[in-house]
């Protein structure tokens, strides 16, 4: 087999170990907040936001970094950084007696990321470029099929074995990750590029045809994932007050945490045949009013 496509393999079940290892402990993690002795509502809604917020904020500062370095050292290894880094942050997190050690350790959780990113761009640069758009699309798979069974398995497991074993399940995932990418990940040669041939970040801009565009684009996708992120953190509060009794809180979390994901697998093809057919700034519109 071409040595593309067994790193195409890999990195799917890397992507797809990656995707169901950070998705599956969102859905409960405000019930691990309450097991770690906060009690009271506004406290806990308050470190539910800030343990569930502080990994993606501190992996949007460093991402450039580790773009970078990954320029000048190789995809491959920051693929095994992010995977051996993260399975370290999770299997501690496991071990938290307190909120603050949480927090701590969420926060390296961000510092370590950025598996996905990398494997998109080892594939991008390695795949013949015929079959680069199949190759991308499959690869978006992995991290959608993740996404989607993180919470559904995440939730299963915190209301059969406990949370804090979700945590050693989930580092194990990663470890397994982990071990693909060593063994089965061959990355090559790659071709040396001067400093004065790279790009800064002002001149890629200025190269684009449309800045106004990528800038608008910026700011709609920020305001989202804003609207998005913001259910997240409370959603197994918000359930745990609808059924105080449930015995099944992670569980239900997990569920409704993946509908989301379940209706965009769904209905992308449509949204994207509905473009394709019309303009795309009507479509947009369409999914803003669909959101509404």
């Amino acid at each position: 087999m071409e040595s593309w496509k067994v790193n195409l393999i890999s990195v799917w079940f890397g992507c797809f170990f990656t995707g169901l290892a950070i998705s599956q402990i969102l859905p409960f993690l405000p019930l691990y907040v309450s097991q770690l002795g906060v009690t009271s509502h506004e406290a806990l809604s308050m470190w539910s936001g800030l343990t569930f917020s502080v990994t993606f904020l501190v992996s949007a500062i460093v991402s450039p970094m580790w773009g970078s370095l990954a320029d000048r050292k190789g995809r491959k290894l920051m693929l095994l950084r992010a995977s051996l880094g993260m399975a370290i942050a999770i299997l501690l997190q496991a071990f938290a007696t307190n909120v603050w050690q949480l927090f701590i350790l969420r926060a390296v959780m961000g510092l370590t990321s950025g598996y996905i990113p990398n494997a998109m761009a080892l594939v991008a640069s390695q795949v013949p470029r015929e079959r680069s758009g199949w190759a991308l699309s499959t690869l978006s798979t992995a991290q959608i099929s993740g996404v989607i069974g993180g919470p559904l398995l995440g939730g299963f497991l915190a209301d059969h074995v406990g949370l804090r074993a979700v945590f050693i399940i989930t580092a194990i995932l990663l470890t397994v990750s982990f071990l693909v990418t060593l063994f089965l990940i061959k990355e090559g040669a790659r071709p040396q590029v001067t400093r004065a041939e790279r790009l800064s970040g002002k001149a890629v801009f200025a190269s684009l045809p449309y800045p106004g565009l990528v800038i608008s684009l910026f700011f709609t996708t920020l305001v989202i994932q804003l609207c998005n992120g913001s259910i997240g953190p409370i959603l197994a509060l918000f359930i745990k007050s609808m059924a105080p009794d449930s015995n099944n809180i992670a569980f239900l979390a997990g569920m409704i945490a993946a509908v989301p994901g379940v209706s965009a697998l769904i209905s992308a093809p449509v949204w994207g045949n509905w473009a394709t057919g019309s303009a795309p700034r009507g479509s947009c519109w369409r999914r803003c009013a669909a959101r509404w």
